[in-house]
């Protein structure tokens, strides 16, 4: 069953949650995961792509959009329009709902901010799992 985890950030800024989707990416890349990056828009999407290469001097996350070819690399990028198939064991979801293809994942990450929209609507998300019993766990991330 898919493991749901709840990361709460202290800032209040949607780079700070896309930053913090690079390092989770990162981390889950060095132990040997693949990952689906799901972003809230296409705009976003595109940072993600840009930000994986900058968010940290030195990392390197081998990553291509979902939709730009059939290179197999570790991390794809995409919105929950696109249904990324069975290419990855671990979601981390940057949108307002859970993509309809979330249940497909063995991980999936959500990243909620301190702004007063995104815990609200990442209490909705956090309700959405807990009724269907997927197992839930949260972390404060300072």
């Amino acid at each position: 069953m898919t493991r749901v985890d709840f990361y709460l950030l202290a800032t209040a800024d949607e780079a700070g949650c896309e930053r913090f989707a690079c390092r989770l990416a990162e981390k889950a890349f060095r132990t040997g995961h693949r990952i689906y990056l799901n972003g809230a828009s296409r705009q976003q999407v595109e940072r993600l792509d840009e930000l994986l290469w900058t968010f940290r001097p030195g990392s390197f996350v081998p990553h291509r959009l979902a939709d730009a070819g059939e290179e197999e690399l570790p991390v794809l990028i995409g919105c929950s329009e696109q249904d990324p198939g069975e290419v990855a064991d671990v979601l981390i979801n940057l949108a307002d709902d859970p993509p309809p293809f979330f249940s497909r994942f063995r991980r999936v990450a959500e990243i909620v901010n301190r702004s007063p929209e995104q815990r609200a609507k990442g209490r909705a998300r956090y309700r959405y799992y807990q009724e269907r019993g997927y197992p839930l766990a949260h972390h404060n991330i300072d």
